[in-house]
């Protein structure tokens, strides 16, 4: 038996080995002779698993590490029995983090209180959700846009796009990639629609590149006719536009998702397919020993003097400051990748413990929302 893994998917290495042979490669690298003996991939967005790659190959399954999986051809894996699953919601808390410190960031750089501002949030499956419990616990006003959703669900609680383009102050979009059919999401920000936003509203960009049009939205900034952008995901990845960074707010390397947590996530459902399908006894497997980041997991706020934003922001940036990671992308856009294979270690709200002196129940619960352990103090 013969696996082929990324060799950048973390806590891995050693869990396959009793099992089969397993050899691990760069996702570039992952080529139509490595994988004509193989049983199964194991990957990331960085292997095409297409016709070209599969054909002749005994690959009988394809699990990717990740939420989305337009790196696979599903029509053609589908047709030749070739089964395929992806890790969805994998790191959705880590989005929410992700946007959380976005929202604070861009509230202290363009001098405005988030409490009140209107996010609207385009697609809300595990991570949109996420992020409308976010901007409700930063006490923003949040607007839903999710067509399938809507027509499964009914009407109740979303919006249309117009709407979104009419009353938001930010828009944030978290969709699966889609060039074809009734939901086709490839350039769903193109010049017409980016067009329709005023010069007050920025755009959020974290679910996939081509989801808006990078030249479309460099013309926008460059007039001026939107206030802002924030890109994490970019058309042409892992070659950037120069001139479209220097535009941005906030410009980050394809890692909203890559907090520690959600990389185990990805890796546990990546595991559990392949050995669902290949009859490995490690369903039930999970990384024993998720690394700790560079900062205790267990810190204090005083909330004595300051606003709920004040609290919340502290909070939220103490986990993670996204302006470090764009500072980082800026003045190195060439090590976009290696940016990304060797991010550092990020943690999830829910691994730290807020030991919260004063301030009352409705910012713990705020603070609970965000994701963090708190422990609340009425001592003065």
């Amino acid at each position: 038996m013969k696996i082929v893994c990324d060799n950048k998917i973390p806590f891995l290495r050693g869990v396959l080995e009793p099992y089969a042979e397993v050899v691990y490669l760069p996702g570039k690298e992952t080529t139509p002779e490595v994988v004509r003996d193989a049983d199964a991939i194991i990957t990331r967005t960085r292997t095409i698993c297409d016709e070209s790659l599969l054909k002749g190959s005994s690959v009988k399954v394809i699990a990717t590490a990740t939420i989305g999986f337009d790196h696979i051809d599903t029509g053609w894996c589908e047709e030749h029995g070739i089964i395929w699953r992806n890790a969805p919601g994998c790191n959705s808390w880590s989005v929410k983090q992700y946007m959380s410190s976005v929202l604070v960031s861009l509230s202290r750089m363009r001098s405005f209180d988030l409490e009140g501002k209107t996010l609207g949030v385009v697609g809300v499956g595990n991570v949109g959700s996420k992020v409308a419990q976010a901007a409700s616990a930063l006490a923003m006003k949040v607007l839903l846009n999710d067509p399938p959703r809507e027509r499964r669900e009914g009407n109740g609680g979303f919006v249309s796009l117009d709407e979104i383009l009419r009353r938001s102050d930010i828009i944030t979009l978290h969709v699966p990639l889609s060039r074809d059919g009734e939901d086709a999401t490839w350039h769903l920000f193109d010049a017409e629609r980016i067009g329709k936003m005023s010069p007050s509203q920025i755009l959020v960009n974290s679910s996939r590149g081509p989801v808006v049009d990078n030249a479309a939205l460099k013309q926008a900034l460059k007039a001026r006719a939107i206030a802002g952008g924030v890109l994490d995901v970019w058309e042409g990845e892992p070659d950037l536009d120069p001139e479209l960074v220097s535009l941005l707010d906030i410009t980050t390397p394809h890692i909203a998702g890559y907090s520690a947590d959600g990389k185990a996530n990805g890796t546990a459902a990546s595991v559990r397919t392949v050995s669902e399908v290949l009859g490995l006894p490690l369903t039930d497997w999970f990384p024993g020993d998720i690394p700790s980041p560079s900062m205790p997991l267990e810190f204090g706020i005083d909330a004595a003097g300051k606003t709920r934003q004040e609290v919340l922001s502290e909070a939220v940036l103490y986990t993670y400051d996204v302006l470090e990671d764009s500072g980082r992308l800026r003045g190195n856009l060439e090590l976009f990748e290696k940016l990304r294979g060797d991010y550092p270690v990020r943690r999830e709200p829910s691994a730290f413990t807020l030991k919260l002196k004063g301030g009352d129940t409705a910012l713990a619960g705020a603070l609970e929302a965000l994701g963090f352990k708190v422990n609340q103090s009425t001592d003065k």
